[in-house]
């Protein structure tokens, strides 16, 4: 039966089976039961095909039962049918990526269903009571029970002086735990058996480097099947440097990693993984593109001083054995530090720092990174329209131009006795000459836009992270006005505010040291990137050159 729905989000597609759609864009839903994540049906240009399920909310009729039914829910939240997967529009944006399953991810063969409950009665893979009880592993299944708001030692003495919450519970600040981090509602947890040390550098605040990098390859994406053929994925071989032991990772593996490390590393951009894709999974240009952005990605992990420090990356960068594999994966999912209780493993600088100054460098750097964002999405543009010329027209262009020049020689052969059979064969190979360089221009991309593309992949998905984790540290320097108003008028003891006040510094700390290792990471990736765009289009040219001399000199004794 179809029904109406409304775009939650912008949705650009990808290939003729998809469609797009536009943020709160009205489409017609053919069937409200996803497919492995995705939707079919229509949107307002009368366009058919599919688009994301998690990015679209459904209008269904309210249910004639007892029961209570959501009338506006979106696809896979508690009101759908389909298993529940958190809405994204409950989500920060660069919390999304990702959540959308692959083909291969049905999980039967991965881990076993279980029931994960929290010691307060909640039930959640976190550990923690203020965050939202529901998990994004599809393979949990959760028992609903009272909620039961924790009393620690500072909102339950002090509830009348506390500073106001947010009204809006869905905003980052509240969801990533940081509001209830610089509010003081996270008890210290004597067991703390993490710990990330922000040192001071000479560009301010950064993450102390891990004590022994190291790096990661992958490689040899390799086609399986299992259940006689029936299901069929793509698996690749991760090697890691410090042990150079390989372990075998699926899509869903990667997924699931990525997943942790958003709902922990709350502060820090995580790097979007490659893109999913409904149709044409096991075509071999998207094989070999996914590919190449799954390493972009490893490098970007194994590159941060806490990131690659993670334990749940440890393993999954180690273990090959499958009981051990969902034991780790269990205590990954039941991690503690997560939240709110994350900022408690930062060890900051004893350096002052004025809350004003940092507020300014934030700015500053919000505006460069909204430049930033643009410049990188008017260059994907552009060379996205190269490869297009390079695939199509160009190779026509030169195609046209060789079959010209061949035509020519076939007509000087038509009047034998003023025939000059040099000058024709000379003629006929430089159409041949047009023809091979049309070809070379369809292959170039392979050898230098592509990668310039994935980069700049890579690095659209680690700016769209920031307005959040921004938004974040703006929250935090909100809420430190708003205890020193409250202190000013006595409503809140000055002791609080300073507690508040240091806090923020812990959050602006964090925030400082993430904006200086993307700026570390942009000018060595960028350098890179041009270098080696710069050394493909001289190899190239210099191949096109070579063949036209070769051809000039077939003149040379006519």
């Amino acid at each position: 039966m179809s029904m109406k729905g409304k775009a939650l989000f912008t949705f650009q597609s990808e290939n003729k089976e998809e469609i797009s759609i536009q943020e709160n864009e009205e489409l017609v839903i053919f069937d409200d039961n996803s497919v492995d994540g995705w939707l079919q049906g229509e949107n307002s240009k009368g366009q058919k095909g599919l688009f994301p399920a998690s990015y679209v909310e459904v209008f269904r009729p309210r249910s004639n039962s007892n029961q209570t039914d959501c009338s506006i829910s979106p696809v896979g939240s508690p009101g759908n049918d389909s298993s529940f997967s958190p809405s994204a529009a409950n989500m920060p944006f660069h919390m999304q990526q990702g959540y959308y399953d692959d083909d291969d991810d049905d999980w039967d063969d991965w881990d076993d269903s279980s029931t994960v409950v929290d010691d307060d009665g909640r039930s959640g893979t976190n550990g923690h009571s203020h965050q939202s009880p529901h998990s994004n592993n599809p393979n949990v299944h959760y028992c609903a029970k009272p909620y039961m708001e924790r009393q620690d030692s500072i909102s339950s003495s002090r509830k009348g002086s506390m500073v106001g919450r947010n009204l809006n519970r869905f905003s980052s600040f509240v969801r990533s735990g940081v509001e209830a981090f610089v509010l003081g509602d996270v008890p210290m947890n004597a067991k703390i058996a993490e710990s990330y040390t922000i040192e001071m550098g000479p560009k301010g605040p950064q993450w102390k480097e891990s004590p022994t990098p190291f790096s990661c390859s992958i490689e040899d994406p390799t086609k399986q099947t299992k259940f006689k053929g029936i299901k069929t994925y793509i698996s690749y071989r991760v090697t890691p440097s410090h042990n150079a032991r390989p372990v075998y990772r699926r899509y869903k593996h990667f997924d699931w990693l990525y997943n942790r490390l958003l709902h922990k590393f709350t502060i820090i951009s995580v790097p979007h993984l490659p893109e999913k894709q409904a149709t044409g999974r096991f075509e071999e240009d998207f094989i070999e593109k996914r590919k190449r952005r799954l390493i972009l990605w490893m490098d970007h992990m194994t590159s941060h001083p806490v990131l690659s420090q993670y334990e749940g990356f440890e393993h999954f960068l180690m273990c090959a054995d499958d009981k051990q594999w969902k034991l780790g994966k269990r205590r990954a999912e039941k991690d503690e530090m997560m939240g709110a209780n994350f900022m408690l493993t930062f060890q900051i600088p004893n350096e002052h720092q004025d809350l004003q100054d940092v507020e300014e460098r934030v700015d500053s750097f919000k505006t460069f990174a909204k430049k930033m964002d643009d410049s990188v999405m008017q260059l994907t543009h552009v060379a996205s329209e190269l490869v297009r010329k390079h695939l199509g027209g160009f190779r026509k262009e030169f195609q046209r131009l060789g079959n010209a020049f061949q035509n020519v020689s076939q007509a000087f052969m038509l009047d034998p006795p003023h025939c000059s059979d040099a000058l024709n064969t000379a003629i006929s190979h430089t159409g041949c000459t047009y023809e091979n360089i049309g070809e070379m221009f369809a292959e170039q991309p392979n050898y230098d836009l592509f990668h310039m593309l994935d980069k700049l992949s890579l690095y659209q998905g680690l700016l769209a992270n920031f307005p959040d984790i921004i938004h974040l540290q703006k929250g935090a320097f909100a809420k430190v006005k708003e205890s020193q108003r409250m202190s000013d008028e006595g409503k809140m003891d000055q002791d609080e505010a300073d507690g508040v006040r240091k806090r923020c510094r812990t959050v602006g700390f964090a925030l400082q040291a993430e904006m200086n290792h993307f700026h570390q990471r942009r000018e060595v990736d960028f350098k890179e990137m041009m270098q080696a765009y710069l050394k493909q289009q001289i190899a190239f040219y210099l191949r096109v050159g070579q063949q036209l001399e070769r051809t000039l000199h077939m003149y040379d004794n006519l």
